[in-house]
């Protein structure tokens, strides 16, 4: 039985590490990529606060981002594109959200190694909640994307 786009993109989510964040500063776009957990039905990843991404979020929270691979044929690609609203995590969710993190990134759970717990010590963490989030998957036909909804449990 074939999987519905919300399940796909679900299965897609879940198999990759890394979003593409999109950003912009007044007139100035920027990109970066983040690894990311799904908390909830929120995107979170952790950052320094001095970056360009950051800051430019700081100013401006619209952002959009990209979940896919490198692929070199048309019709293999899937992805998930999203927009959403960036924020920081609140204080008092903080801990379930670096505990959702440490469980797909256990690199940065309570067995961190010390360069890990200093670089954490300068980090901040983010959550981007998505207004609307597309599945590609052009095995369906060119540009063929539906509109998924995230779960509310963690990926």
């Amino acid at each position: 039985m074939a999987l519905s786009a919300a399940e796909s993109a679900r299965e897609y989510i879940n198999s990759h590490s890394v979003l593409c964040l999109a950003t912009t500063r007044g007139s100035q776009p920027w990109v970066a990529p983040v690894f990311y957990a799904v908390w909830r039905s929120t995107v979170v990843f952790l950052s320094a606060p001095h970056t360009r991404h950051c800051r430019n979020m700081s100013e401006n929270p619209l952002v959009s981002g990209s979940i896919q691979e490198d692929y070199s044929d048309w019709k293999s690609i899937r992805g998930v594109q999203l927009e959403a609203v960036a924020s920081r995590v609140e204080a008092d969710c903080l801990d379930d959200v670096i505990a959702c993190y440490s469980r797909k990134f256990p690199v940065t759970g309570p067995a961190a190694p010390a360069e890990i717990v200093k670089a954490l010590d300068k980090i901040a963490w983010y959550q981007l909640t998505p207004s609307l989030v597309y599945f590609i998957d052009n095995s369906k036909g060119l540009g063929h994307r539906e509109d998924v909804t995230l779960s509310m449990a963690d990926y």
